[in-house]
């Protein structure tokens, strides 16, 4: 047995750095698909927020690194994993995971099939992971000025979304289910760019907000107020969202200087809102 193990790790090691050759930071899995290396703050009698900045291993994909030395350091602190995980949202290909599952009792490929008829796109050839439940990973790459969130089953019942802060198990990884593999004929494709209507569809909806006395004018300041009310992490994706329902509503041009104000109180740069506000345009079909 533990010979099999050093030979998944051996594998498991090989397959991150072909991964890393292409760009993708990775991080080292146990058979549970959970990151390796346990958190070095397990045992804090006070716990603090921690993404890796003690200098230790052992944040999850905090740790992922497309860096071959740092790649190897990780595996040789977790001689047990079996398998990596790539982390979602990072540059260069800002990978957006499509994980189709089929343990809920619906046809989750059924479901994206029908969004994409309701919402008029099409997938198009990607890299495809078969999971060894008979599920399916679909690698997308999203635009570098948008955040996408991760969720479960919000898109339609069986689908789940891995984006920012998650990531996705590697193709060549075992775990206590199997191996996971490239689909046949996929493995050497770069993600595909994510169509811009289902790109629309993995933001999230506002949340509800108490309005206040009016500075943009009707809608227009309620669209201000959800992006003034964003926490860190959710800066971009809320002034994405507000600047393509200003657009959608006509008033896009109108509203581009109070969201940039609203962007600049929240932290953002001058530079970053504008960005943001001029790619919403372009998805929406507007000249920025």
């Amino acid at each position: 047995m533990a010979t099999t193990d050093r030979q998944a790790t051996t594998l498991a090691l090989a397959h991150a750095l072909s991964a890393a050759e292409r760009g993708l930071a990775v991080i080292p899995l146990s058979r549970t698909k959970l990151p390796a290396l346990r958190s070095p703050h397990r045992d804090d009698p006070t716990p603090s927020p921690c993404h890796g900045e003690c200098g230790r291993l052992g944040h999850g994909v905090y740790d992922a690194s497309s860096d071959p030395g740092r790649i190897r350091a990780l595996f040789a602190a977790a001689p047990w994993a079996t398998g990596y995980g790539i982390a979602c949202g990072l540059p260069p290909h800002h990978l957006i995971g499509i994980d189709l599952d089929v343990k809920t009792g619906t046809d989750s490929s059924a479901a994206l099939r029908e969004l994409a008829l309701r919402h008029l796109f099409t997938i198009p050839p990607t890299v495809v992971v078969l999971t060894p439940s008979g599920g399916r990973h679909l690698w997308l790459s999203g635009p570098p000025d948008m955040v996408v969130p991760n969720s479960a089953g919000r898109l339609a019942p069986g689908i789940d979304i891995r984006g920012a802060g998650g990531y996705l198990v590697g193709p060549g990884s075992r775990t206590d289910r199997g191996v996971y593999a490239a689909a046949p004929g996929t493995a050497h494709l770069p993600p595909a760019r994510c169509p811009r209507s289902l790109l629309r569809l993995l933001l999230p909806p506002p949340r509800a907000h108490h309005p206040t006395p009016a500075t943009a004018g009707g809608h227009g300041e309620g669209l201000v107020q959800f992006v003034l009310t964003a926490h860190e992490g959710q800066r971009n994706t809320r002034l994405f969202w507000a600047a393509c329902r200003a657009y959608e509503e006509g008033t896009g041009p109108a509203l581009v200087a109070p969201l940039v104000e609203a962007a600049l109180n929240t932290g953002l740069s001058e530079r970053e809102a504008r960005a943001t506000i001029a790619s919403a345009a372009r998805m929406t079909g507007h000249r920025p």
